[in-house]
């Protein structure tokens, strides 16, 4: 008689992941508040960015004209994802959410589509930059105000000189000869900075 071995497969969450966005077209589809804080933080990243909306906050006008946007005042129309690698659904059309998304795996687009975890190959998580350090934080959706608190926790605590100390770290892995002694000499200025924010 044969047993099979029960597997117990894990809940499926987001893979945490840094994408490198050099040369990678973004569309914002939406003109909103919402709209407007998605392009607050992809523009600590990149440029690169069009946004199509039937109207534009303020804020959103103001933002677009200071970095020199693509933007076009119209709705959404199909087709219009096909040169983008990433899509950002800040509308509230639901119907229209699934239709982007279902047109994004044509074009093997990745698509957020907000409030709608149904349509989206990922999220935005809660996040802290300062120069080359970044950090992200995700519950999953379980509790962004966990993940609110959790960043200005981290906030606190990271000291203002770690911009200066990774520019520091950067320039010596570029001096150093490689090898054993580079890797131990580093590890142990990184465990010495982190255990002086204690003092």
């Amino acid at each position: 008689m044969s047993h099979k071995k029960c597997i117990k497969r894990k809940k499926m969450s987001y893979f945490p992941a840094f994408l490198k966005l050099d040369n990678k077209k973004i569309l914002i589809v939406g003109g909103g508040h919402i709209a407007y804080e998605k392009l607050e933080h992809l523009l600590d990243f990149t440029s690169d960015i069009s946004i199509i909306a039937l109207d534009f906050s303020q804020d959103m006008k103001r933002v677009i004209e200071e970095n020199n946007l693509n933007f076009e005042k119209r709705g959404y129309q199909k087709g219009d994802i096909k040169d983008f690698a990433i899509v950002i659904v800040a509308i509230d059309d639901i119907p229209l959410q699934a239709e982007i998304f279902a047109e994004s795996k044509q074009y093997n687009c990745l698509c957020n589509s907000v409030d709608s975890v149904e349509y989206c190959d990922f999220i935005f998580p809660s996040y802290i930059k300062k120069d080359d350090l970044t950090i992200a934080i995700s519950t999953s959706g379980a509790s962004p105000a966990m993940a609110k608190h959790l960043k200005i926790y981290l906030q606190n605590l990271i000291p203002s000189s770690i911009s200066d100390f990774l520019q520091e770290m950067k320039e010596l892995r570029k001096t150093l000869p490689k090898g054993k002694e580079r890797m131990k000499m580093l590890d142990k200025k990184a465990q010495d900075y982190i255990r002086s924010w204690s003092k």
